[in-house]
């Protein structure tokens, strides 16, 4: 399956956002979680998320199917991270390797190494994902509730 990433501008913010409400339902529905989950976002926050310099929305392509999206935020300075927030497929495109080929090209176009995200630690095919493509768990985890811990992964030099 070829996987391509297509930049989005801000006149997709209302597609993205519908897109990023349906994808991330059911963590809302297992959570509750309304600060951090992207389905309770509103609208407004992708689209000011789009206009940011340092913000790169793409739409994730699976043999010319939208699939799902990206976004990465990148300063470009050089000791600031890079950041994965948030990446989601679409649920009928979930479990195909899609995930693993989005970041493999979003590394392409933003560099290989110097990433962080945060990953539901519940989420145990989230986070297996993650440290497949190389990135390591760190100690930094913030509790959201009970149900919910969110843990920051890395991708530097050194995880080779």
């Amino acid at each position: 399956m070829e996987v391509k990433l297509i930049r989005a501008g801000l006149n997709d913010a209302e597609r993205l956002w519908k897109m990023q409400t349906e994808s991330f339902a059911e963590t809302y529905k297992r959570y509750h979680d309304r600060e951090t989950n992207p389905a309770a976002e509103p609208q407004e926050k992708t689209a000011a998320r789009l206009s940011q310099p340092y913000t790169y929305y793409y739409f994730i392509l699976a043999d010319g199917a939208v699939a799902g999206a990206v976004r990465i935020i990148d300063t470009k300075e050089k000791n600031k991270p890079k950041r994965i927030s948030p990446i989601f497929i679409m649920p009928p495109y979930r479990n195909k390797g899609i995930a693993q080929k989005a970041i493999i090209e979003a590394e392409r176009i933003h560099g290989k190494f110097g990433w962080e995200l945060y990953a539901i630690l519940q989420e145990a095919g989230s986070c297996h994902l993650y440290e497949k493509m190389g990135y390591r768990k760190t100690e930094e985890q913030k509790t959201v509730s009970d149900e919910m811990t969110l843990v920051l992964y890395k991708k530097d030099r050194t995880e080779q």
